[in-house]
């Protein structure tokens, strides 16, 4: 893309009126249009601020402030760049010219000004500055590029979560809505004992796949209406397993806590759970956590096999479980947020599938601004 040098901003910087009228009949003659300038270099910081010059050029003797002290000002402003300063100075000293370079200074031209000089310079600064520019915008440009095409992955990422969850769901004669209630509920139990934004949002995120591994359980067991023997019941127990191989092997914070879930969901406080029989705090705390959202909208649910129970008789449920099913912290926890808990389940009724998804994206999007 071809810059336009001549549209470039100035700002001019001098206490001596000749010197500015001089620079600017030599910009207008050389096509420059977009030029101003000051006496009073106490006025710098903020025309700085309001014009964003691409060129400053700046007098080192001038009364009030000098040169130094205008320059030590913009740096503040530019803290992510620089700014663009061209020295006007009659001075020769060699350890004057050292410190003004030091303290910002790129260039400098000598008073008095050499027409052809001043020209050259202010062209070769301009240049290296909106080429500088150029770069940045493009570099932003292309960073919000990919930050939106992340978004795009991550969203597509969550919606085949969700949608490995459902047809574990689907499976099970669910409509698809008990994955998105669930993991609220377990979002919101995870925020009620203080873990992070980000850890929270996990949970959100990946405990909709919790029973993915009964994708791997035959029909005839998982669609029984009748009480499971022992062999069936002995395979319908490998369902964490199952859905933990699933999900295995994957660089991914959420698969890798999604594969945790899916493991260490059935798992029970007393160590009468399964797949490993783990106690207490052997068990993940994400897969204690989920167990609980997972039971009460099991519970407050109507299934195939059951009408759905009432608020207190699930909560009477939870809490005889505390201490044997479930963590008692937790179920404390999740008494301290109840109202909250039984509008996700009333807010969030089985419906079509065409919107579960939009449900889930809203829940995704009300998570991340939590």
């Amino acid at each position: 893309m071809k810059i336009d040098f001549l549209k470039a901003k100035i700002l001019i910087v001098d206490d001596e009126q000749a010197n500015i009228l001089l620079l600017e009949d030599v910009l207008e003659n050389e096509g420059y249009t977009n030029f101003t300038s000051t006496q009073d270099p106490r006025k710098a910081l903020d025309m700085y601020k309001e014009i964003r010059p691409d060129l400053v050029m700046l007098d080192l003797n001038m009364p009030h402030l000098d040169g130094f002290q205008v320059m030590e000002q913009l740096k503040e402003v530019e803290k992510d760049s620089y700014a663009p300063i061209l020295i006007l100075t009659a001075q020769s000293d060699r350890n004057i010219r050292l410190s003004a370079l030091a303290a910002g200074g790129r260039d400098f031209i000598e008073k008095p000004f050499d027409i052809t000089e001043v020209t050259h310079r202010i062209s070769n600064m301009l240049e290296i500055r909106l080429l500088h520019n150029q770069v940045r915008d493009q570099n932003l440009i292309l960073e919000e590029k990919v930050n939106v095409r992340t978004h795009e992955l991550e969203i597509t990422r969550q919606e085949a979560v969700l949608r490995l969850g459902r047809a574990a769901e689907y499976r099970d004669n669910e409509t698809g809505m008990h994955v998105i209630r669930m993991s609220r509920l377990s979002e919101k139990l995870a925020r009620e004992i203080g873990l992070t934004d980000q850890e929270c949002q996990l949970i959100l995120q990946a405990s909709p796949m919790h029973d993915v591994g009964k994708i791997g359980v035959p029909d005839e067991i998982l669609l029984k209406p009748g009480k499971l023997n022992e062999k069936e019941w002995k395979i319908m127990k490998m369902h964490p397993e199952i859905g933990a191989e699933i999900l295995s092997g994957s660089h991914s914070t959420l698969m890798q806590m999604a594969e945790t879930i899916a493991l260490t969901h059935q798992e029970r406080w007393d160590g009468s759970g399964y797949p490993h029989g783990l106690k207490g705090e052997e068990i993940p705390l994400v897969g204690r956590i989920v167990a609980i959202g997972d039971v009460f909208d099991a519970l407050t649910s109507k299934r195939y096999y059951k009408e759905a129970f009432s608020i207190d008789k699930s909560m009477q449920i939870l809490e005889e479980g505390s201490g044997k099913d479930f963590e008692p912290r937790l179920i404390d926890a999740f008494k301290q947020v109840l109202p909250e808990m039984i509008r996700i389940v009333k807010e969030l009724p089985d419906t079509e599938p065409a919107h579960i998804l939009k449900v889930y994206r809203q829940a995704s999007a009300e998570s991340a601004t939590s």
